[in-house]
């Protein structure tokens, strides 16, 4: 699993047993399979309609540093917020053997019975458990569509949609895309209320905005806060570059909505920080923008296609910013270009800063990664590129990005879980100050890598002699090895670490 994963969770309201709270669940970053469930309304479902609210009641926009009217804002937005509650099933592993009960007294004794190694701690096989998830979403037309998080309906058999006046219809999945965390229902209703949908784009850093949902199950719940961050890139998912926010959200606010000082949406949150689940400052929303673009493809297919270039890039410090003579430290370095990809044939090189896609301002690496995946495979993108002190033009045709199944996306995180290391490359200044060429920098230690003594600060310089220049070399590296020694670098210090991964 992620390596940030007690810090980094769904905002989703936790998975509970059927009969009893077990807890909040904080889940990896990875992205799931959201599964469809039937299209008629429940035996709950009311008759009459919530009134449609009037085009002229919208909040108008606000002068730059006025405080925003929240009542205004929620009141015109709030019944068109939904409660969304998902039932289905989680694999556990079984129960131990209570030999006691089995024989009427526990025939291995107090352990000393040299059997007993034997028979200890053995058990029953995996048991599939009823579960329930809480989350929300937000209606974006009048005839019942709504998005909300992939991550809300995954693995649910059965996702009931309560609205604002305790109305409830059995919902059916249009389509959920896990790259993206982007999933959208439709409901069997008519002459719903709608939010507007705002520019993401358009958001500064200081911005109001106001999140309404369901923390907890508290429906109807709104909390306010100031844009923090843009294009905020989080491990595992380099497909978004995310808004981040102080707005307060809790388990169950997941998929909601985002809106600015006008009362728009400009993001579905998403993820919180917290290590304990809960909500400790900062949150995460996906840009509505990007949202939009995943919305269309899946009502219109049912399925997402997401474009690759096959670069590794990072973000353009300062000091990067100097020793590749740009003004401004702006744009997406390229650290790596994968052999035979569309970055490859394009003509696209180590060391090329991306610093416009398609005529947009490329502002980072999460920026870089946001544009391209949106971008249809098959399509050709120019690209404006910083190279050898000098602006020049490239045209790439976007390859296609392998669609996440479960059966990848579990690969993916047991590579992660596997060795235990959140890395990222060097940044020049760094490459100098430890004398080196090349290498990943430890940010987190866990698991296997963990046990080993290895640090975050540590710099990781190769596996098995081989040197490591990526992370995705890394984890072709360790993905089949049970036993690997890494080549670590600690201050003046390098010494190989060897690791068992079994």
């Amino acid at each position: 699993m992620n390596p940030h994963a007690k810090h980094l969770g769904w905002a989703a309201a936790g998975l509970f047993a059927l009969g009893g709270l077990t807890g909040w669940s904080a889940p990896s970053l990875l992205h799931a399979d959201g599964s469809a469930a039937a299209a008629t309304p429940t035996s709950a479902t009311l008759t009459g309609a919530i009134p449609s609210t009037a085009a002229d009641a919208y909040p108008s926009a606000i002068p730059p540093g006025t405080a925003p009217d929240y009542q205004a804002i929620f009141a015109h937005n709030q019944a068109a917020v939904v409660s969304i509650t998902t039932v289905g099933e989680e694999r556990v592993a079984g129960q131990p053997f209570d030999f006691g009960n089995l024989f009427g007294q526990n025939p291995f004794g107090d352990g000393n019975n040299p059997f007993s190694q034997f028979f200890h701690g053995l058990q029953g096989p995996p048991e599939n458990v009823p579960t329930r998830a809480l989350g929300s979403g937000f209606i974006i037309s009048s005839d019942g569509t709504i998005l909300t998080n992939a991550h809300v309906v995954n693995g649910a058999k059965e996702v009931t949609v309560t609205l604002s006046d305790h109305r409830q219809y059995r919902a059916r999945v249009l389509g959920a895309d896990r790259a993206s965390d982007i999933a959208v229902l439709k409901i069997d209703a008519h002459d719903l209320p709608t939010v507007h949908l705002g520019n993401s784009d358009n958001l500064q850093v200081g911005d109001y905005v106001m999140a309404i949902g369901a923390p907890f199950g508290l429906t109807e719940s709104a909390t306010a806060g100031i844009v923090s961050a843009k294009s905020r890139s989080l491990p595992d998912d380099g497909y978004v570059g995310f808004i981040q926010t102080d707005a307060a959200v809790n388990p169950g606010n997941s998929g909601g909505p985002l809106f600015n000082a006008s009362g728009a949406v400009v993001g579905i949150t998403s993820q919180i920080y917290s290590n304990s689940g809960g909500y400790q400052g900062i949150s995460f929303a996906i840009p509505i923008d990007y949202a939009e673009q995943v919305e269309s493809q899946i009502v219109r297919t049912g399925k997402v296609e997401h474009g690759r270039l096959g670069v590794d890039v990072q973000n353009v410090d300062q000091s990067l910013a100097d020793s590749f003579h740009l003004k401004n430290p702006t744009g997406a370095l390229v650290s790596q270009v994968e052999p035979d990809s569309a970055a490859a044939r394009a003509g696209l090189r180590e060391g090329d800063v991306i610093v416009k896609y398609d005529g947009k301002d490329v502002a980072d690496a999460g920026a870089l990664s946001m544009l391209v995946n949106t971008t249809p495979p098959g399509d050709e993108a120019t690209l404006e590129v910083w190279r050898d002190g000098k602006p020049t033009t490239i045209t790439a045709t976007v390859g296609s990005a392998a669609p996440l199944t479960a059966s990848n996306q579990s690969a993916a995180a047991s590579e992660q879980s596997h060795l235990g290391l959140s890395v990222r490359p060097l940044t020049a200044d760094e490459r100098n100050q430890a004398g080196v060429t090349h290498g990943l920098v430890v940010e987190a230690a866990q698991g296997p890598a963990a046990e080993a003594g290895i640090q975050a600060g540590d710099v990781l310089l190769a596996v098995n002699g081989t040197p490591v220049q990526s992370v995705s070399q890394l984890r072709a590296l360790v993905r089949n090895d049970n036993h690997v020694a890494l080549l670590i670098q600690r201050g003046d210090q390098r010494l190989f670490v060897p690791i068992e991964l079994g």
